[in-house]
Formats: C-alpha cells, structure tokens, sequence
C-alpha cells in the first residue's frame, strides 16, 4: 500500500507542476514534511523527490530545499546543450568568425586544386596525421610554448576527437578522474559514455584548489585529471606557474595522468609569455589537447593531441577505431595556413575581437558580478542570493535571448544559480542589445 501511494504521489506532484499549478521556483515542503503529510517513510518522501529530480521537475539544493524547476525551458540551456532555436540571439555557444574568412576558405580551396598533390588526398593517411602535417602542427605548439617532436604530435578531428580518443585509449570504465566543479560540458558527455568517475575539486583563486586534490588523492584511487590552465572555460582563469608546477608534483607523486585542454589557450595575451603548459612540465604524464575550431573556423575540424611517445601507438589506435584519419583537405588547408602566418593573424584578430566583446560586456553588464578573462569569449555570471538560474534563462528565452544556466558545467552534487554568457557568435551591436537584455532581466527576476 505504501508502496502504490509512494507512485501516486509522484504522479500527483509531476502533474501539478506540469500544468502549472506549482509554479517554477516553488519551495517544496522538507523531506520531512513531505512524510508527515502523507503517512510516509522519510527514506520513502525522499524517493518521491528523487524520482521527481530525475524527471527533471524539481531541483534539491543544499541548505535550501527542493524547488519547482522551470520546465518550459529549451532543452539548449540543459545539460545536453543542444542548439538554440531559430530566431533567438545566441548566448549559448562560442562559434567565433572574422569577416572574410569565407574569402580565406575559397582561395585556399583554389589553390589547393591548382597545386595540390589531390590524388593523395583520395586515399586513407596515416592514422595520426602524415609527418610533414605533424611537423607543421609541432611548429604551431612551440608557438603555444610547447615543444614536442612531431612523432609525438597526432592529428585529429577536432579538440573533442582529441578528447575522446584520450579517454578511450588511456581510461578505462570506473576510473576516477579529478576534474574541476565547473568544467567543460564536452568532458562530462565523454566520461558519461565512457562510465568514468567524476569527482569535482572545487575553484580556490585562479585554479582548483590543490589541498582538495591532495585530500581526494589520498582518499581515493585517482586516475587521472582533466585541467584546462589557460584560459579555463567557463572562468577564464590562467593558472601562474608556481600552481601548475605544484599541480604537476601532485600528478608525479599519485601516478595521475593529466589531461590538458588547451582550446582557448590562444586567447591569452602573449601565449609564450604566459606560465609553461603542463605538457612542457610533465611530458611524460601529460596529454595535451587542442585545435583550430576556436582559433580559425568552427567548421575546420582540425585538433591535435601531444602525448608521450609510449602512448603514441595507443591514441593511433583510437583514431582508427573511430575516424581512421583527419581528411587530407582539412589538414591540407590548416598546414598551409599555419605555414603562411593566417592561424596566427587569425588568432592574433579573435584576441583582439574578444577583448573588444569583453569591454562591451564590461558595460553592458555593469553592476552585476561577472568573473571573465579580459581576453575571452565568455562571461560567467553568478546570479543574486535567492535569484533562480532556470527562471532568468526562460525569461530571457521569451526575450529572444538565448544562456546557459551552469548545469551542463557543473560536476559537483550543488548546482549553482549562474550563467554562461557566450559572447563570440553574434555581431556587436546585437551583442550589446542582449547582454543589455540580460541586465534587466536578472534585476527583475531578483526582486
């Protein structure tokens, strides 16, 4: 019997907040509560919210309870991040273009019928690129500021592919990996794939906070961690040398395998200035991931991955079982642009795009706390005590502008109540005109 009722009230309750009777925001009664009310088991009032929580009707949060989620909101500021609907200002995804790229793509494609060798492209490369195309990329990383032969430099379909062949050739099913509390979405949908352990290590300044990693490698059999040092996406920290190091003494002494995204590291000023990469301090340990997705065209899809030369035949295998090789025009046109200086004029323009993006940002956003990178294509915007992330981002759906909400960043059990603003796939103007829009919404929502 309570068993029937324990299904009957979660059908009872799915149903009130479906039709609206229970309005996004509402604060359920405690677990407690929720038992006395109906005649219930604590253990049993909890499976009721759980139930309800997996349905993606209400959200728990510590030491406040258990709120109505906002379910009219698109699935595009969900934890699948799925592309926001026409006819909306996209604030959601990063997908930054120059004006006359498409010029640079139709001259390159010109040039490549002329001169080409065009019958090699027809047939199957090496798995991990052919070796003048790892050499033009190993020449491209010492821009970065790592150096690493070009046998121990694979080519990939993009810093994801690079990603996921990391985690297929190098992790295994139940493996722990450290990763932060915020983190890039795409690393969370590989580790779900792959049934790795994700256990958050909380921000502490700009980087994780390294005492937690101690503290979690001498608890648990820690595997590896996923970092991104420069240019973390969604903070925009840049790690100063002495934490990276530290960090890498962690890696050392736990026998960790780091993994690196570099995927914006581009946008921070001076990049052979800045603090070393991990890779350059831990060669042996480190797989260092990256691409031109971010720096050049999102359509170019051309990454690249700099791992210890015992791990080579490993991620050549990956690529194989997945996309047997990078298509020889897409490496073809990267190469030739590398050589010819457009990656970096190209990178050199979007460093100075972002910063022009980020001083509108400044403006537009001014009296709200933003936590960004002057030089980067995000703003991560914590919202207001008792402002909810759910309900700002579906107003602001009806407004015509598109957020993520932090859950498809978050690793940790507590979400928190903010937001990623994109700023690199619309004009100016128009971003100005929606980040003025999202001002005003978190004021009224705040209220």
């Amino acid at each position: 019997m309570a068993q029937a009722r324990y299904k009957q009230l979660v059908d009872e309750l799915a149903a009130e907040i479906r039709a609206g009777r229970l309005q996004p925001g509402t604060r359920l009664p405690t677990h407690r509560r929720l038992a006395e009310r109906h005649g219930l088991a604590l253990v049993t009032a909890s499976r009721v919210y759980a139930e309800l929580e997996a349905m993606g009707l209400v959200s728990g949060e510590v030491g406040r309870g258990t709120f109505v989620r906002e379910t009219t909101l698109p699935p595009g500021q969900g934890a699948d991040q799925q592309a926001v609907a026409a006819g909306l200002v996209d604030l959601n995804f990063n997908y930054p273009s120059l004006p006359g790229q498409a010029d640079l793509l139709r001259n390159a494609l010109r040039q490549l019928a002329a001169g080409g060798d065009l019958e090699a492209m027809l047939r199957y490369a090496p798995h991990g690129g052919r070796m003048h195309e790892r050499a033009c990329i190993a020449r491209h990383l010492k821009s970065r500021g790592l150096v690493a032969e070009p046998s121990r430099v694979l080519l990939v379909d993009g810093a994801q592919h690079g990603l996921a062949v990391t985690v297929m050739a190098l992790l295994q099913p139940g493996d722990v990996v450290a990763v932060d509390a915020l983190t890039y979405p795409g690393f969370k949908v590989l580790a779900e794939a792959h049934r790795l352990e994700l256990v958050p290590i909380p921000a502490a300044g700009q980087g994780p906070d390294l005492d937690a990693l101690e503290r979690l490698c001498a608890q648990r059999r820690v595997r590896a961690i996923y970092a991104m040092p420069t240019l973390h996406n969604p903070l925009g920290w840049v790690m100063g040398e002495s934490r990276r190091r530290r960090l890498v003494a962690i890696a050392r002494r736990h026998g960790l395998l780091i993994i690196e995204d570099a995927a914006y590291a581009f946008l921070a000023d001076g990049p052979q200035k800045l603090a070393p990469p991990l890779a350059m301090l831990a060669p042996e340990t480190t797989v260092y991931v990256s691409g031109l997705s971010k720096s050049v065209a999102t359509g170019l899809r051309v990454g690249f991955v700099a791992v210890p030369d015992a791990w080579v035949p490993k991620i050549e295998r990956a690529i194989r079982s997945t996309t047997w090789c990078t298509p020889g025009v897409t490496t073809a046109i990267a190469c030739a642009w590398q050589d010819d200086g457009t990656v970096a004029r190209l990178e050199a323009e979007k460093r100075q795009d972002a910063t022009t993006r980020q001083v509108i940002a400044a403006d537009a956003l001014a009296g709200l706390r933003c936590v960004r990178h002057p030089a980067s294509y995000f703003v991560w915007l914590p919202l207001p005590e008792e402002t909810r992330a759910d309900r700002v981002a579906a107003a602001l759906v009806r407004e015509g502008v598109s957020v993520s909400t932090a859950e498809p960043f978050a690793t940790s059990q507590q979400v928190p109540h903010a937001l990623r603003l994109a700023l690199g796939s619309v004009g100016l103007d128009k971003l100005r005109s929606a980040l003025q829009t999202v001002r005003r919404v978190v004021g009224e929502q705040s209220y």
